[in-house]
């Protein structure tokens, strides 16, 4: 069922034989355990965008036979997963592949027949994934009612009847009644056959994916049937997209980029499916696409950014029971997380392990860790990443700890201070490639400058930072706890001791203490219950003490189902290691993707200058006239969806879609506004409503547009959403790309907008 312009993945890679193998399929051996190793054939479908493989199990839906490439975060060749490494050694390297997703789902182990059949495996997939990623949203758009047309072709005619229109249009989440439904199909079939082939469904495409908002904004800067010219997009740029600054060198680079008329070019004009490529572009977008490259100053010293930080970083899960895994290291990292945590403790054969202490939660090697941070650190930031050590180890397994640091991290591990400065912290620039240790230590920086340090070991003072696992509110951990002859002293290895440069733990006592005896190089952290209330109760003093030193927040104990705490309250006192369980979705990771999408997704943010001021006022529970009160006006328009994706997979499930704006930020800027629910149109709602904001502190403030499914009876089903600092708003008339519950984009799922930030003086 092709029809004019629509896209295929395969359609320019068609001749590639890689993609020629994938489409025929093969056997491989799936890999699940040591004693589980069984064949299964893999075939790519015709669409390019999914992969079906066999099962064996009883009663298995069909759809659960196949696996989108949407879905794979990457395909990785030889014994690159715990899974391969443990269970595939007697297999060569080279017939190995593993498939990563995206989602909580397990990684898919592979073995080939030949070293051949991998390659076209690897090769084929990344190629498609490649292309897929490189899709511009009209093609995606394309490809995807394409899929629909075609599993709404039941008898596989190429031809759509009346009946098949129905069932096409619940696909694609839209009720129509049959008289619409009928009218549509009337108009569409020419032929007046009843069915509708070839070009009768390329206008049948046309009618579906019309956007009459898109066409009254083009129709004010153009006459009638007529492209828009150079001059008027200019217009546009500055009148409408607050592009004061465009000028036609502006407009003809648009041309240039998304026009697809040759003969539209020449002219130096932009047609209606131009104008829609851009507003779909990455400069269409609401985040401005300069702040997704490096644009900060990353000269400051360490303490004046926020840092992007993970809390148990090797659960995959809940804190109680569920695995450990190198995996979960790798996801952090590649996800922009620069601050992980290892959980330290004896193993067997010498060799220290990583888990929750005192639980149920499965063991890791530390240093299978340590190489998946040397190979993972830097694929997403070149800035530096720290390794938050709660160290409960024996004195001969912390220096194992320290030997595998040593070996296997080399140059990137810091063991020494950065040019010989011992009086303030280097810079994230001066760091680049670099891996710091946060853990306990024996003597002062100036000792380890002075390599003055002869000490073998001594009894650290406080276990507080160290024993975070003992906080657990669970009576099985508590039992256990009660079990164990328990010291609250630790004795430390001088070797592991001298890892540790930059962050020391340290207890805290309070401000006024820290102001008079705290090196600046000294850290703490806090449970999220005691630092809101410091800062809530002493919130300048919080941000003084945050000029100077690190501070690191983590999750209560009674939290053992990894869920998250906002950390909006912690930013808006400067506290830079503010440590989410990234393996748990929900608001409070969409708010932390949101923050940390800013200054190019580098894990590094810097602070406003009134959060980096030793002599600042700033309070954010008592805002009063300061540098920070720059009070703005947002004004929202929610215009329009599109193919917001179905949340119940029921065949006559269409949702019901709501969109509601919220204000992150200090306590007076927060705010939430929402639309009315329009029924059973997922496809392309309409809704047309507008709210304002006034926002005092737009530095600490980030947006949220949420999107639900509405339901009377039973709670709203959360359909995407996406958030970004108000500082990275771009104004004007924006398409805002919607994220699904794990933080991944939706292929095609997006909400019109229009943004207006006025001075609110």
């Amino acid at each position: 069922m092709e029809f004019n312009g629509c896209f295929s993945s395969c359609n320019r890679l068609q001749d590639d034989n890689d993609l020629k193998f994938l489409l025929k399929g093969s056997l491989l051996l799936k890999v699940k355990s040591s004693s589980w190793r069984k064949e299964r054939f893999y075939k790519l479908q015709e669409d390019c965008k999914t992969i079906w493989q066999e099962s064996r199990k009883m009663l298995r839906s069909p759809e659960s036979q196949l696996f989108s490439i949407e879905d794979i975060r990457d395909v990785r060749p030889g014994h690159k997963t715990e899974g391969m490494e443990k269970y595939a050694q007697d297999v060569p390297e080279n017939r190995c592949f593993s498939i990563i997703f995206k989602d909580q789902r397990k990684n898919l182990d592979l073995i080939a027949s030949s070293e051949s059949d991998a390659n076209h495996w690897t090769a084929g997939l990344k190629k498609i994934i490649t292309h897929s990623s490189s899709m511009n949203q009209k093609q995606k758009l394309q490809h995807w009612i394409h899929t629909c047309l075609r599993k709404a072709d039941k008898n596989k005619d190429n031809k759509m009847s009346f009946k098949e229109l129905k069932n096409f249009m619940k696909e694609v989440n839209i009720q129509v009644d049959d008289s619409y439904a009928k009218e549509i199909f009337q108009q569409c079939d020419k032929s007046n056959t009843e069915a509708l082939e070839d070009d009768e469904i390329e206008s049948f495409y046309k009618i579906l994916t019309e956007r009459k908002e898109i066409d009254r904004i083009f129709s004010k800067y153009t006459s009638e049937k007529e492209p828009m010219s150079c001059d008027r997009l200019v217009q546009f740029l500055q009148e409408e997209q607050q592009k004061e600054d465009a000028g036609p060198e502006t407009a003809l680079s648009l041309i240039e980029r998304y026009e697809p008329s040759e003969a539209a070019k020449k002219q130096m004009t932009m047609t209606k499916d131009g104008f829609l490529m851009y507003l779909l572009s990455s400069d269409g977008d609401i985040f401005n696409s300069s702040h997704g490259k490096v644009y900060q100053d990353m000269t400051h010293p360490l303490n004046h950014y926020l840092v992007s930080s993970s809390h148990n970083t090797y659960l995959m899960e809940d804190q109680l029971r569920g695995p450990s895994s190198t995996e979960a290291y790798i996801r952090a990292l590649t996800k922009g997380c620069r601050c992980v945590e290892l959980d330290c403790w004896d193993g067997p054969n010498s060799e220290p392990i990583i888990y929750h202490g005192y639980t149920f939660t499965s063991k890791i090697l530390f240093s299978d860790v340590i190489k998946a941070i040397k190979n993972y650190a830097f694929k997403t930031s070149p800035y530096p990443v720290i390794i938050s050590l709660e160290n409960h180890c024996s004195l001969e397994q912390q220096k194992k700890m320290a030997e595998h640091m040593k070996d296997i991290l080399q140059d990137m591990l810091v063991m020494a201070p950065v040019d010989g400065n011992i009086s303030n912290f280097p810079s994230p620039e001066q760091l680049k490639g670099k891996i710091l240790v946060k853990g306990k230590k024996l003597n002062r920086l100036e000792d380890t400058a002075g390599a003055n340090g002869n000490n073998n070991h001594v009894e650290a003072e406080y276990v507080s930072d160290e024993d975070e696992a003992a906080e657990i509110e669970d009576e099985v951990v508590k039992k256990e706890i009660e079990q164990t002859e328990k010291s609250d002293k630790l004795t430390l290895a001088k070797e592991l001791s001298d890892t540790v440069i930059y962050c020391r733990s340290v207890h805290f006592t309070g401000f006024e203490e820290s102001r008079q005896s705290q090196a600046f190089y000294e850290m703490s952290s806090f449970v999220e219950s005691k630092g809101l209330r410091l800062a809530q109760e002493s919130g300048t003093d919080f941000i003084h003490h945050n000029v100077k030193y690190l501070s690191r927040i983590y999750p209560a104990g009674w939290r053992t189902d990894s869920s998250n705490y906002n950390p909006v309250d912690f930013w808006n006192v400067g506290c830079q290691i503010v440590a989410l369980n990234f393996q748990t979705p929900g608001n409070e990771m969409d708010l932390y993707q949101g923050r940390f999408q800013d200054n190019g997704f580098s894990g590094y943010i810097l602070k406003p200058e009134f959060l980096r001021d030793v002599d600042t006022t700033f309070n954010p529970k008592s805002i009063v006239e300061g540098t920070w009160w720059t009070q703005k006006k947002l004004v929202v328009k929610i215009i329009s969806g599109q193919q917001l994706p179905k949340v119940n997979k029921g065949k006559n499930s269409i949702v019901d879609p709501r969109v509601t704006v919220e204000i992150y930020g200090v306590q007076q800027d927060s705010d939430k506004k929402q639309t009315r629910v329009i029924e059973n149109n997922g496809f392309n709602p309409t809704w047309d409503e507008e709210f304002e904001f006034n926002i005092d502190v737009p530095a600490l403030a980030l947006v949220r547009f949420m999107v639900e499914d509405f339901d009377v009876s039973t709670k709203n089903d959360f359909i995407g959403q996406y958030t970004l600092p108000f500082t990275s708003l771009q104004q004007g008339y924006r398409h805002i790309h919607l994220l699904n519950r794990n933080g991944d984009p939706h292929p095609s799922a997006t909400l019109f907008v229009h943004i207006r930030i006025q001075d609110n003086y």
